[in-house]
């Protein structure tokens, strides 16, 4: 197997099952490594890449989206060669085109590397007809996916996590994270983040623990080749 890329409701386990792929196989987990190399082969400043995915997209500027406005997401720094031959380096403003484009060209140098685990960031869309790649959504009932979420490290502020003011926390950061799945997938490449026709299978947590979700797609994994489409 080369590729697996992984499409997750927030709080499904999809992060823990994407580890736990990666431990028992050695795979590697798509990151900003990997998206650094595809920086400095652009020329661009690997200490100043910024990975655009769902969990950083922030659905915002409505206006600004409305009209197809192209709005700066980060400064960064592009190395250039002058005409004396030294190089020189030149701030440029990254904008969402910008961004998605280096994204994009880092998931197809993971796919060229093999043997890698990708989490979102439109993995699906990108690679949907290439050979060897198994495309997975995992998704949970809601309130399992409440329970889990007021168990992350980070929500746990709450003197009494049972509180009604922690679920509805909780309930609050899980629709966030999904609608801004959902717009970045619709949005960035026209697709229905929830269809299941993008993906080869779909694993309810709810149904399979973590661990048995990570093994059931590894072996699926190793015994099936995708069956690419027709030119």
């Amino acid at each position: 197997m080369s590729v697996i890329t992984i499409s997750r409701q927030y709080g499904s386990g999809g992060d823990e099952i994407a580890e736990l792929i990666c431990h028992n196989t050695g795979y590697q987990l798509f990151d900003k490594h990997i998206l650094a190399r595809a920086a400095f082969e652009a020329g661009i400043s690997d200490q100043e890449v910024i990975d655009y995915s769902e969990d950083s997209y922030m659905v915002k500027n409505f206006l600004a989206r409305l009209f197809g406005i192209s709005r700066p997401i980060a400064q960064l720094r592009v190395w250039k060669e002058g005409k004396d031959g030294v190089r020189v380096a030149e701030e440029i403003q990254l904008n969402e085109e910008h961004a998605l484009s280096l994204v994009r060209k880092a998931i197809e140098y993971a796919y060229e590397i093999g043997n890698i685990v990708i989490m979102g960031r439109g993995g699906q869309v990108i690679l949907k007809d290439k050979p060897d790649v198994i495309h997975v959504r995992i998704e949970a009932d809601i309130e399992d996916r409440l329970v889990r979420v007021r168990s992350y490290p980070e929500q746990k502020t709450q003197p009494f996590s049972d509180s009604v003011e922690a679920r509805r926390a909780a309930q609050d950061i899980i629709e966030s994270f999904d609608t801004g799945s959902a717009d970045y997938l619709k949005r960035f490449y026209g697709v229905d983040w929830s269809d299941p026709l993008l993906y080869h299978f779909i694993i309810n947590t709810s149904k399979f623990s973590i661990e048995h979700s990570a093994n059931l797609i590894t072996q699926v994994a190793q015994q099936i080749k995708p069956i690419a489409e027709p030119a």
